[in-house]
């Protein structure tokens, strides 16, 4: 398993355009191979703006990299340039090969 992230520091008082911004678009990522699960995460509130988080979980790395080469992929950043002025600086993109993975009554080493 793969997990890409994105963290997004949105600047205070733009909260609910970004929310509204990614709950309301189509992220095409259903009818990608590899695609497991899509997250969006709000987190801690500083004072100059709150860090948000996209988290997905692919099947795999290359997956991954294969999604942002698709046009899916495309489709779904067509907008992305013009949501800038909601936050500081870029987004980071942070990926992690899983390790391990505990559920409810189970333990997978990967």
């Amino acid at each position: 398993m793969f997990i890409a992230m994105n963290r997004f520091q949105v600047i205070k008082g733009n909260e609910k355009a970004f929310e509204q911004i990614w709950l309301s678009r189509d992220t095409y990522l259903g009818s990608v191979p590899g695609f497991v699960e899509f997250h969006l995460l709000r987190g801690p509130e500083a004072e100059d703006h709150t860090l948000y988080a996209s988290h997905t979980i692919w099947k795999s790395r290359d997956s991954f990299y294969a999604w942002t080469k698709s046009e899916a992929f495309r489709a779904a950043h067509a907008n992305a340039g013009s949501n800038k002025p909601l936050y500081l600086g870029h987004p980071q993109l942070e990926g992690f090969e899983t390790l391990q993975t505990v559920t409810g009554s189970t333990t997978q080493n990967e």
